[in-house]
């Protein structure tokens, strides 16, 4: 399997994917046939997304067609060479996903050496469950197992800042609630900017920031990048 998960897609200057572009370059190699999955859009219509993803990608050549726009989208999967999957609410995504039929489709394409790239929402799917996920629940996805492409938990746009005078729960706080209730889980708090790559069964962290590891009964442990993640 090849992987690129990133936490988010904007950077702080405005780019949108900019710091993808190399890592995806690197992995896609000369896959260029490629699918896009938009159903986290919510608030942008499907056509536009895909517009601005193409848009976005343009340098590397891609062949972008959208899930949306094929009559047959598990039969487009089965014959992408790279499945890309956009951030927007996941609970909407793995919903969509589910309904399609697309979930054990896209594991089996990617498992089989088909690229996988996702941010954010997109990132999460390729998670057990989307457990992790930031996102109000605007959409009852059926449950919530999601493709298992990795065996731990991802939280894209990770921090434990809280502005001043908020009253609500830091982010170490939620993820140590979702840890008392589900001790076998293990999470990466993936910070914007940040980004894994997988191979085979190693991830290998990326980008400017620690991300920081948590497991139930144990203290937060910030990686450095360069960091490997066995699974």
């Amino acid at each position: 399997m090849e992987l690129l998960l990133l936490s988010n897609s904007k950077t702080p200057e405005g780019g949108y994917l900019t710091h993808a572009l190399e890592p995806a370059r690197v992995m896609l190699r000369d896959r260029k046939k490629t699918l896009f999955i938009p159903y986290a859009g919510v608030t942008v219509g499907w056509d536009e997304y895909t517009d601005k993803v193409w848009d976005a990608f343009s340098p590397l050549g891609l062949e972008i067609e959208s899930a949306h726009a094929v009559a047959d989208p598990c039969a487009a999967v089965a014959q992408a060479e790279a499945i890309i999957v956009g951030g927007g609410n996941t609970f909407q995504l793995l919903k969509v996903c589910r309904e399609q039929g697309l979930l054990p489709a896209i594991a089996a394409r990617v498992r089989a050496g088909a690229a996988y790239i996702g941010w954010s929402a997109g990132a999460n799917l390729a998670c057990p469950t989307i457990c992790t996920t930031n996102d109000m629940p605007i959409a009852d996805p059926g449950g919530f197992a999601a493709l298992g492409l990795i065996d731990f938990q991802i939280n894209p746009h990770y921090t434990n800042a809280l502005p001043v005078g908020h009253q609500g729960e830091t982010r170490d706080q939620r993820i140590a609630e979702l840890l008392v209730a589900n001790p076998q889980m293990h999470v990466l708090g993936l910070p914007e900017g940040d980004w894994l790559e997988v191979r085979r069964n190693q991830a290998s962290l990326h980008g400017p920031y620690p991300a920081m590891a948590f497991r139930a009964g144990a203290a937060p442990q910030a990686l450095p990048a360069g960091s490997a993640l066995s699974f």
